[in-house]
């Protein structure tokens, strides 16, 4: 039915390795808590800036960048007392990129890779990703995409980091459709051929609908990526 599948990432085909947050809370924890906060405090800090962050860019279709996310939570732990311009964020990015491939992110359910090879398959569509960044930079996550096999089902991927925009703001969704554009030359596809599909009611539905497309909530409710084989 539609020539072209827009998918958000995040909880819509993978999903965090449970520890790597548990190992990187260890090391902040170790290495940035001169306040002597506790294990579960540092945590905190880390789920509030998430929380924040996602809620912001949301908000102002704007993107807080990576080592912004973490110099906040470094002073989120230390209530705002500690000497940011001694923090090496170059380093603590590479630190933080080792630790996520080592605890790499996980394909989102059984029938994700099972759907996507069906859809790509069918031959006369076209595939891509649209996704907010946060803690994970969008050059880190092409990294993760072809270690987990899923690189090869897209024909772009954007990320908001790079583009300074996230969604919902539709400039992000008109990059996509320009995108989709380009890469099926001569082919043309108008605005009610492409679908994107998220998990995100705001960010993803919200978006995408405001942009003239159609959408898909996943995930988050009782649908599935199955459900695009029978749509």
């Amino acid at each position: 039915m539609y020539q072209h599948y827009s998918f958000d990432l995040w909880l819509t085909l993978i999903k965090s390795n449970p520890y790597f947050k548990i190992e990187r809370t260890k090391i902040f924890h170790r290495d940035f808590n001169p306040a002597g906060k506790s294990i579960d405090e540092v945590a905190r800090a880390f789920r509030q800036v998430d929380l924040m962050c996602n809620a912001v860019n949301e908000r102002t279709g704007k993107n807080i960048d990576a080592d912004e996310m973490y110099l906040m939570v470094i002073s989120t732990i230390n209530d705002n007392q500690y000497p940011l311009a001694d923090v090496d964020t170059d380093k603590l990015y590479a630190d933080m990129e080792k630790l996520l491939f080592y605890y790499l992110p996980v394909v989102y359910s059984p029938v994700t890779i099972d759907t996507l090879q069906h859809l790509k398959q069918k031959g006369d569509c076209s595939l891509s990703i649209l996704s907010n960044t946060g803690f994970i930079k969008g050059e880190t996550l092409r990294k993760v995409m072809v270690k987990l096999g899923l690189a090869d089902f897209f024909n772009f991927q954007i990320y908001s980091d790079e583009e300074g925009m996230s969604k919902p703001n539709r400039g992000l969704f008109n990059l996509m459709v320009q995108k989709v554009k380009d890469c099926n030359e001569p082919k043309q596809i108008g605005l009610t051929e492409i679908i994107h599909i998220g998990d995100n009611p705001a960010a993803d539905i919200t978006g995408a609908n405001d942009a003239g497309l159609n959408s898909l909530l996943i995930n988050s409710n009782n649908l599935s990526i199955l459900t695009l084989l029978s749509s």
